[in-house]
């Protein structure tokens, strides 16, 4: 998977798209030291954002000023605080491509969205109610992933297999990282009831091709579920051209708080859909001999909703559209490239997963041959430059290409060219310190 690419020297790279210094300011985190002074270099925003200030201001001014329990008072905080988080709502919806805020249902995070999803499918097919049987998962059915999913948006599917006797399918991987579709029209079948599809693998760095996938899955009435938690946050992403039923999404990877999670549904999918948590604020009208239910997106939001942070992700989608998402995705565009380059200038380094930037995000998972990912990681800790290392839950990946984990470099606004530099030299200098020979296993 590692090829030479000839690309300018590190001087003639092209200036960033966005200012990096000045979006550094507005990040408090980053201003701190590390490992005994060392400065941070944060590449590790696949796995959680840093939030800037207008985040952390949001939420503090509702708890300062707004706090109280939306959709239940009728004093003046309640009115606010319930303001506030449906305007929220109707900011995320325009973020994604959407007017229609019932379109829009706040979750703790994609892996949350997702279970949503697979509980209620599960849930029609045992609803007193004929309207919410429409889509329900029965035994001789199938649903469809890919080998490229987190555990997120394969665990679950997994587990709606094994309540309701369905059959679980996936589409492979190519030696090259991508996903192999020449079995796309046997595997997504007449008996294909859903298909659960990443947009950009969070380990590969992939961006799939929806459209034939969609189109598929069309052809046989299938539902389509998008997990966007590694899109979103990067790309301009528009829900009528994803072309798909659910898109799922987490606030804490996109500069948000953590604790809050999107599922975008189309209206008339989630309006036939049951429950999957029941309790408050999620009803119609309760007797003691039944309950009716609320129409989404109520209906899936039991309970006192985590308002703080809906307030929070607003403002971090405030924050994301005066960038411009266009500029988010033409910057990490650049510094993957950059990043590609310099990591595959160093001998011993293997990159998994694609090697060029077509058709492929922010995430850039390698090894160092004869050092453990594990062993690079720390050493790059201790130099104060913080990635991830392990499989990234995506178990099934590694496997696919024989490695026991990788190291993983993922980048945001704030990723400069300096950043890409010092983990390179990072690199070397794990290296040096194990003593290892590139070609040659200690």
């Amino acid at each position: 998977m590692t090829q030479t690419v000839s690309r300018p020297a590190a001087g003639a790279q092209k200036p960033l798209p966005l200012d990096v210094e000045a979006i550094r300011a507005d990040f408090p985190i980053l201003s701190r030291t590390v490992r005994g002074g060392k400065k941070l270099v944060y590449l590790d925003s696949g796995a959680t954002a840093q939030k800037p200030r207008a985040v952390l201001d949001a939420e503090r001014d509702f708890y300062e000023n707004h706090n109280a329990a939306v959709h239940r008072g009728a004093h003046q905080l309640a009115e606010e605080a319930t303001d506030l988080y449906e305007e929220a709502r109707r900011k995320i919806g325009r973020f994604i491509g959407t007017d229609d805020e019932r379109e829009i249902v706040f979750t703790r995070n994609t892996t949350d969205a997702i279970n949503l999803v697979a509980y209620a499918l599960s849930n029609a097919a045992t609803a007193k109610e004929e309207a919410f049987r429409r889509y329900a998962v029965r035994q001789g059915d199938e649903i469809v992933v890919t080998e490229m999913e987190h555990h997120a948006n394969l665990v679950p599917w997994q587990q709606l297999c094994e309540r309701t006797g369905a059959t679980l399918r996936w589409l492979g991987l190519t030696d090259d990282g991508r996903l192999d579709l020449a079995d796309l029209g046997t595997v997504i079948n007449e008996r294909t009831k859903l298909v659960a599809v990443t947009h950009q693998s969070n380990i590969l760095g992939t961006i799939n091709p929806l459209e034939p996938i969609v189109a598929r899955a069309r052809e046989v009435g299938a539902l389509v579920l998008v997990d966007g938690a590694q899109s979103v946050p990067h790309q301009p992403v528009d829900v009528a051209e994803l072309g798909a039923d659910f898109l799922a999404f987490s606030g804490h990877k996109m500069l948000g708080p953590s604790g809050i999670g999107v599922l975008w549904g189309r209206y008339d999918v989630l309006d036939a859909l049951p429950p999957f948590l029941t309790g408050g604020s999620m009803i119609e009208v309760v007797r003691m001999e039944g309950s009716t239910f609320a129409a989404p997106p109520q209906r899936f939001e039991a309970g006192v909703p985590m308002t703080a942070q809906a307030i929070g992700l607003g403002a971090a989608v405030d924050y994301l559209t005066a960038l411009g998402m266009d500029k988010v995705d033409e910057h990490e565009q650049a510094i993957t490239a950059y990043a590609l380059q310099k990591l595959q200038e160093i001998p011993g380094v293997t990159v998994i997963g694609p090697v060029d930037t077509v058709a492929r995000g922010g995430a850039v998972s390698f090894t160092v041959e004869g050092i453990h990912p594990h062993d690079v990681g720390q050493v790059l800790d201790d130099l104060g430059i913080a990635v991830r290392v392990g499989h990234h839950c995506a178990w099934p990946v590694v496997r696919r290409y024989g490695v026991p984990a990788t190291t993983r470099a993922t980048f945001y606004v704030h990723t400069g060219y300096d950043d890409i530099d010092a983990l390179a030299d990072g690199v070397r200098e794990a290296q040096r310190f194990f003593g290892v020979v590139p070609g040659e296993v200690k």
